[in-house]
This record gives structure tokens, sequence and C-alpha cells, in this order.
């Protein structure tokens, strides 16, 4: 799936919002610098939301970083993951495993491959018993490379 074809031509619409949520919005505009106005920060906004439902697709190229936090006092938790893990060794890049406190762990993967594969291990990672928080963020994938302005 290519990224969306574009004849460069901008479309105005309008969103109606609460006074307090866009006041809030434009402070977060000012304070990330990102953006240079409104339109350019809801273009990023959208963009990012494309690049998300385009990374589900299964055969999309997807990178990211799978974040989880669990306690690895839980029964056989620790050995669990890393079997899981071994079955995605070619979509797995990367980890690493901080001890936040005596039960707390943090452990991040460096994720690479289609989005069928990189969801499904996210899904059977987050959803054990004893991971307390997890997030997958897709950084790109291959259509989203190619997304201009």
């Amino acid at each position: 799936m290519g990224a969306p074809e574009s004849n460069g031509e901008l479309v105005r619409f309008s969103v109606a919002v609460p006074d307090d949520m866009l006041n809030d919005f434009d402070a977060l505009i000012t304070r990330r610098g990102e953006a240079r106005n409104r339109s350019e920060a809801i273009r990023d906004l959208m963009r990012a939301a494309l690049v998300r439902d385009r990374a589900r697709t299964p055969t999309a190229q997807v990178i990211g970083s799978l974040t989880m936090i669990y306690d690895h006092h839980v029964a056989d938790l620790a050995r669990r993951l890393g079997d899981i893990q071994h079955e995605y060794t070619d979509e797995i890049v990367s980890t690493m495993h901080v001890h936040l406190d005596h039960h707390n762990c943090l452990e991040i993967l460096a994720v690479k491959g289609t989005g069928a594969r990189v969801y499904e291990l996210a899904d059977k990672l987050l959803g054990m018993r004893g991971v307390h928080h997890g997030e997958l963020t897709c950084a790109a994938t291959d259509a989203s490379l190619d997304m201009h302005a």
C-alpha cells in the first residue's frame, strides 16, 4: 500500500472543538515547536494516524519499538517472555532490559518486519499476566517513508 496520490492542492475544512481544548492545543504547538501553525500540527497528526493505520496491514513494512513494564516475580514470566521473543528473532532487532526496582523491569524491543508479525508479537507479549503496561509504537512503514508535506 503506497502513499496516497497528491496533486498538491490544499483543502480547507473546519473543525469545532471546545475553546479550552483549542487553547491547550495551541499551547502544545508552542511548547513542542514542531509546527508553525495549527494547520501544520493537524497535518502532522493526520500523517501519524495514517502511518499507524497502514502499519496494521499484513504486508506493510514496520519499524518501531515495543515497550513493556512487567513484574519479574510473576511465576515463570521472564522465561515465557523470552520463549515468545525467540519465535520472532527476524522481527526483533535489539532489546534493552532495565531493572526498575525489586519487582519491576522495563524492556524495550526495537522491531522491524511485516505489520502482521510485529503486531502479533506485541499482542502475545502485552497480553501476558504480569505485564503491567506496554505499548507498540510504529515509527515508520514503507508507505510513510514516501509521504510528503
